[in-house]
């Protein structure tokens, strides 16, 4: 598999530009992140296309939060807890869900997200983020170099 290129950040959060829940977990990560650690890209973007395709997740259906690190990606509630684990406190003590089995933890993932739109609404086009929170967002291919 080829590796993340070296030119995009080490963490990055893809997710679905027109499911409300993501917009609003990308706000949530966003201002709890006080270290700037994550970077934004929506699923639907070149550069959010790119990188599932890379990592073999399927686009038809996403739906799954997903972490890119380096050359490793994470998806659905590992997705989640990696997230919990870097931001501030208290929310990185998240991190003690691992202990919880991961078919369970994914069980309970996927019936909040199939149901998402249902619960939380959905958009017509992708989010419109704050110039602060558009700064940490990607959406191109970086050039090679």
């Amino acid at each position: 598999m080829d590796k993340t290129p070296a030119s995009l950040p080490e963490n990055i959060v893809i997710f679905d530009g027109v499911c409300n829940l993501c917009e609003f977990s990308v706000n949530f990560i966003f201002e709890r992140d006080a270290a700037g650690q994550f970077y934004f890209t929506p699923a639907q973007s070149p550069l959010g296309a790119s990188l599932l395709k890379r990592f073999d997740i399927n686009t038809s259906r996403l739906d799954t939060v997903v972490l890119v690190r380096g050359d490793r990606a994470f998806t659905r509630s590992a997705a989640a807890i990696e997230i919990a684990s870097r931001l501030d406190m208290p929310w990185n003590l998240l991190a003690v869900f691992l202990a919880v089995p991961e078919p369970l933890r994914d069980m309970i993932y996927d019936l909040i997200a199939q149901n998402r739109y249902q619960l939380f609404g959905k958009k017509e086009t992708c989010m419109l983020p704050s110039e602060e929170l558009r700064k940490r967002f990607l959406e191109q291919i970086p050039e090679a170099s």
